[in-house]
């Protein structure tokens, strides 16, 4: 057995079984060492049936049978009730109130129980238990869970997929130690590293993960694995920052009275904050090398001021050579991508307005359709123009800003002297997305990724590393922190009150659904979710009558959605229903306050990026959870919102809530949920990335670290070849 090995070589497998290891990504032998289990369950601490007696909190595997929904016969609360079967007998199940129970589990499903025993005619009987469904009954696989020499007191639970059970797993891993294989693996992790971080051998940490005697053993095991995944993706950033780092750059070096004369264009004073991010974006368009840089800020804090006073510093200055003298290009270019067409045609016209009184064209390409600043004939505002005069204008250079959404990485988009790429709510594109508008060019741009979603500091190491950061962590002076407040559904009549108010002095007012229609009403809990179509006509029907409500949201064309913005930037609509489709980017000043309906369905992130909708002006702005939920833990993400208006606390204590895989998605940034959960873990990211900046700085290519380069291929290619 090798390694490289198909699984299907060395095991007899069904047709049901090969598709759901297919879906498990699970095709090599390395794979299967490789699926790690996601807890273990303690066998010590299980009770047999016969052992249970009255007041105890017990744990019980069984299986379950006569299941069934009724009502109590004095008091006619609803119940289900059901009978738990292990090898030494059965115990009744009764769940007050929770009919629905009998509907959600099966006849024969193997369960573990846990709860307290209660006693009815002096029999015991679980009352309202926490029931789990489980692969298989660990006392069928190991014996009696007593008797722990006949296999490990910890049973491992696995990621599982429909026709592959733990079981299977637990049995084919001891297959595949029995081989031998592990003694002939080489352990990438240098000799030196584990050392010093007190990690122990592959082939030892392969045997504590899927098989620990002890606490311990796990948890040791999965430190070294977390830290070798962290530590192959920052040798991956590493690789990538070196690579980039040896092409040439326009290197621009503005005059500084100049970008002290368009800042004085702006209606107010900056912040600190972008000032220090202004001068770090100069510093590194003046070297040779492109620049690449994050820029996290929370909402409300200004990016798109830095955005422009950077682009205007590129766009107005003659660039110079490698060897520092001018060369004249004629006009540099800069590309702006937005994730959506609203928050492309906002940018464009508040770009409009910073240089309304400057030479420099602006274009605006949208799935939809092609702008340009200034018009032929009024030259202070923009005129609709065709894609291919649009592109024909951005190919030979005259116009330096363009604007747009995923279009602008379409193939018949071609610039002159691109030297600068902006791109806003980077997270929401992916590396190749941005790989591919950098790597249309001989000369590489600058590359400025842009976020309002504060990211844990951790995350942000880890998945930007080949990025240096800037935090804006200042709000403009005089505006007010959102007031937020978690309503229950008795509280509705009053925030409408206050509601009313605020538009009655004018003001305007978003209602946020979690859905856009509403749903079928016979699947279970679907209609516990508001949809935005039917909210939109209640609350004009019966609820503001007096004013207008408005709705967007995504199944809407791109004009009727520009449209609809622009009735409510104008002061048209009063009130915009819509989905989070307004997340992102959407500036109305007067709009200060914001409802977002089943508010426990969104993250904590998406609640603070909806809240900031109404964080853009200087007058007191108001956010209303709403949300029937009960969950505590739900309810204790809201209270945090409540609680903090810093995003990067936020972004903090959302990942204490539910875990790095849930926040910001295992599959979007390609690590396993052991890596996701372990970037909590600050000391043990800023070592990988140590070892591993070390590490390419003296050996770029790893030669002297064959294994170590056979798994970082993995993460991917190195840009920019």
């Amino acid at each position: 057995m090798l390694i490289h090995d198909a699984v299907e070589t060395h095991f007899r497998l069904q047709e049901n079984q090969k598709k759901a290891l297919k879906r498990l990504r699970i095709t090599t032998i390395r794979d299967l060492l490789y699926h790690f289990p996601t807890r273990y369950e303690d066998l010590a601490e299980g009770r047999h049936v016969a052992e249970l007696s009255k007041g105890e909190t017990a744990l019980v595997y069984g299986t379950l049978s006569k299941l069934k929904a009724r009502k109590a016969w004095k008091s006619k609360m609803p119940m289900a009730e059901g009978v738990l079967t292990d090898e030494s007998g059965s115990i009744p199940i009764m769940w007050f109130n929770q009919p629905y129970m009998a509907r959600m589990l099966s006849e024969g499903m193997p369960v573990k129980v846990t709860g307290v025993v209660g006693e009815r005619s002096g029999k015991p009987y679980f009352s309202n238990p926490e029931v789990e469904k489980v692969s298989s009954i660990p006392t069928a696989l190991f014996g009696d869970s007593t008797d722990t020499d006949n296999g490990p007191s910890r049973f491992p639970v696995y990621p599982e997929s429909k026709g592959i059970t733990s079981r299977w797993f637990y049995h084919a891993l001891q297959r595949v130690f029995g081989s031998g294989i592990l003694e002939t693996l080489e352990d990438p992790l240098p000799p030196e590293i584990r050392k010093r971080y007190n990690l122990p051998r592959l082939e030892s940490a392969l045997v504590w993960v899927h098989t620990p005697q002890d606490t311990q053993d796990s948890v040791t095991a999965r430190k070294r694995f977390a830290f070798e995944e962290i530590f192959g993706i920052q040798l991956r950033k590493a690789q990538d920052r070196a690579k980039h780092d040896t092409h040439d750059a326009f290197r621009i070096e503005p005059q500084q009275k100049d970008i002290n004369t368009f800042i004085g264009r702006f209606p107010f004073t900056p912040t600190k904050a972008q000032d220090r991010a202004v001068e770090e974006i100069l510093d590194d368009l003046a070297t040779p090398h492109a620049m690449s840089r994050l820029l996290e800020g929370d909402v409300g804090s200004g990016k798109t001021y830095v955005a422009a006073v950077t682009a205007h510093a590129v766009v107005t200055t003659p660039p110079k050579r490698v060897d520092g003298s001018r060369q004249d290009f004629g006009n540099l270019q800069v590309a702006y991508m937005a994730p959506t067409e609203i928050l492309a045609t906002q940018l464009f016209e508040s770009f409009i307005e910073y240089f309304k009184d400057l030479p420099i064209q602006i274009g605006l390409i949208t799935s939809s359709g092609c702008k340009k600043f200034p018009a032929k004939v009024t030259p202070n505002t923009w005129t609709t123009i065709s894609r291919t005069q649009l592109l024909k204008w951005v190919k030979n250079g005259e116009i330096p800003i363009l604007i747009g959404t995923h279009s602008l990485i379409q193939k018949t988009v071609e610039f002159k002297h691109l030297a600068y790429i902006i791109i806003d709510e980077q997270h929401r594109f992916g590396t190749m997305q941005r790989q591919k508008l950098a790597k249309k060019h001989d000369t590489l741009p600058h590359l400025l990724s842009m976020t309002a979603t504060p990211i844990p500091r951790t995350l942000a190491l880890t998945i930007y590393g080949d990025l240096d950061l800037t935090l804006l962590d200042q709000m403009p002076t005089g505006r007010k922190s959102v007031i937020t407040e978690v309503v229950p559904l008795t509280g509705r009549d009053d925030v409408y009150t206050k509601i009313r108010r605020e538009l009655k002095a004018g003001r305007q007012a978003y209602v946020i659904c979690p859905r856009i229609d509403e749903p079928d009403p016979d699947k279970i809990g679907a209609v516990m979710a508001k949809a935005a179509t039917t909210e939109a006509k209640r609350l004009q029907k019966d609820i503001f009558p007096e004013y207008t409500v408005g709705l967007v949201h995504s199944k809407l064309t791109p004009k009727k959605k520009a449209e609809v913005m622009d009735a409510f930037a104008a002061g048209d609509i009063d009130i915009l229903t819509s989905t989070s489709v307004v997340e992102v980017g959407v500036n109305v000043p007067n709009a200060t306050t914001i409802i977002i309906e089943g508010a426990e369905r969104f993250g904590l992130a998406q609640l603070h990026q909806l809240r900031g909708r109404v964080l853009r002006s200087s007058h007191q702005a108001y956010c209303y959870l709403f949300s029937d939920t009960k969950a505590q833990k739900s309810m204790d993400r809201l209270k945090a919102l409540a609680d903090t208006t810093n995003g990067f606390e936020l972004a903090e204590r959302d990942l204490e809530f539910r875990g790095a895989g849930e926040l910001s998605g295992r599959r979007q940034w390609g690590m396993s949920d052991l890596a996701m959960d372990a970037i909590q873990n600050i000391k043990l990211v800023e070592a990988a990335r140590k070892e591993a900046q070390n590490i390419v700085k003296s050996d770029p290519e790893l030669k002297k670290y064959p294994t170590l380069r056979d798994v970082v291929e993995q993460y991917g290619e190195i840009h920019f070849e």
